[in-house]
């Protein structure tokens, strides 16, 4: 089937960004002008064209956890929010230790048939902090990257070894920066709003504490870190100042912490109950401050889907996490509007630099690469609703705001999944 895209703005950073784009059989045929016949026509007029949005940190809880998210549901949810391709972690039961898991996966995402999944293996046997696992067999059986994402490898030691050891297969180490033994039972960040409000506080050092040990051991041993998730204001003065010695550290956020701070808090919205915590509004700054200056590489959702029961209890026990692979590309957009970043940084943010440091395709439409490709309108106005979320995570503090930016198409490996703004239908 032979493809073609016209009209668009390209924003392509790491390629052509001009002309028509041409797709035959799963395939970028060519970038400039259009040339024989084709079989569909996309009038992009008016929409933005880039390379595939990559989200290298979700939860798509299969197997185990069917019930908060199916590896079909969440891949649906993601090309319904422009994205290509994910990367998911490894906590679900069993855990994503051994091969086995990671080839179920694998075939479950070709099954599913639509966002191209990529799984992320554990770092420790059954997470549990002791034992690392066979980097060597999980990268060969799909693996592109290990995190005990959810639970801190809280032994320096095996964190040290799991470094050291995996530097031999070139395997990427995902750091869940969390000291378990600084979360003194909070809740929340610490800080006014939690002692305004009676909940008990998270001190920002159990994040930056486990950052620092990562940054001095990946210096140490001369080995490369990825730091998940971050969201403190010393998290982007440690990862600025590691870059600067040339440390081999690269960190994401997500799209709650430049959007949200702890005042949202305030009524005990559980939907609000994130790990790490949503922090102040200078905290919020400090994160945009560090994705304007490439401190902070990509900008990745931590899309958490929980069933409804798991939300709708008292804010203490209710679990942490925020369905979010939905409203990534319009919260993101609002850096641009804001000027914090260009349109072509926010692609970098969202397509280019995921797929380097996870070392996969996409992040650059050439001729001959796989057409995986996302078109946007970056003016459409809607409420965001859960009857609107295909995700079976309803659980956003975004609900019944005001977004700006919707996809309208999502293409893989040439196939139109996301069409028109609905999500095709297949066998």
């Amino acid at each position: 089937m032979r493809i073609r895209i016209t009209n668009g703005k390209l924003v392509n950073p790491r390629g052509e960004s001009q002309g028509d784009i041409s797709i035959c059989d799963g395939k970028i045929e060519k970038i400039g002008e259009p040339f024989g016949e084709y079989d569909r026509v996309i009038d992009a007029k008016g929409l933005v064209v880039t390379p595939g949005l990559i989200d290298m940190h979700v939860h798509l809880r299969e197997p185990g956890y069917e019930y908060k998210e199916t590896i079909l549901s969440g891949t649906r949810a993601a090309v319904k929010g422009g994205f290509t391709a994910v990367a998911c972690m490894p906590n679900t039961n069993p855990v994503a230790d051994n091969e086995t898991v990671v080839t179920y996966i694998l075939s479950q995402a070709q099954k599913a048939g639509y966002a191209k999944v990529y799984p992320i293996a554990c770092i420790t046997k059954g997470q549990q902090g002791e034992d690392i696992t066979e980097f060597g067999r999980l990268k060969e059986a799909g693996a592109v990257a290990f995190s005990d994402d959810g639970r801190p490898v809280m032994d320096s030691g095996i964190m040290r070894l799991a470094l050291q050891y995996g530097k031999g297969f070139d395997a990427l180490m995902i750091s869940h920066s969390e000291d378990l033994t600084l979360l003194n039972g909070g809740v929340m960040n610490e800080g006014d709003t939690a002692t305004a409000i009676g909940l008990k506080g998270i001190t920002r050092a159990a994040e930056e504490v486990m950052q620092s040990r990562d940054i001095i051991l990946a210096r140490t041993y001369d080995t490369r870190v990825h730091l998940a998730h971050i969201s403190t204001k010393g998290a982007v003065e440690l990862v600025r100042r590691a870059k600067a010695e040339g440390v081999k550290v690269t960190a994401e956020t997500a799209p709650h912490y430049f959007t949200a701070d702890d005042t949202w808090v305030i009524g005990y919205d559980t939907n609000t109950k994130v790990n790490p915590p949503l922090r102040t509004k200078e905290d919020v700054a400090a994160i945009k401050a560090g994705l304007a200056d490439g401190t902070i590489d990509a900008i990745a959702t931590d899309h958490a889907p929980h069933h409804e029961d798991e939300k709708n209890v008292e804010y203490d026990i209710a679990a942490n996490g925020i369905s979010g692979i939905e409203s990534s590309l319009p919260l993101s957009l609002n850096l641009v509007r804001e000027g914090v970043i260009s349109l072509e940084h926010m692609v970098e943010l969202l397509s280019c630099t995921p797929a380097e440091i996870l070392g996969v395709e996409g992040g650059v439409l050439k001729e001959g690469a796989a057409a995986d490709i996302t078109i946007f309108d970056p003016g459409a106005k809607y409420t965001y609703t859960k009857e609107s979320m295909i995700s079976k995570g309803k659980n956003s503090p975004y609900l019944g705001m005001e977004m700006q930016g919707k996809a309208v198409y999502t293409i893989v490996d040439g196939k139109i999944l996301l069409d028109g703004g609905k999500v095709a239908e297949h066998d």
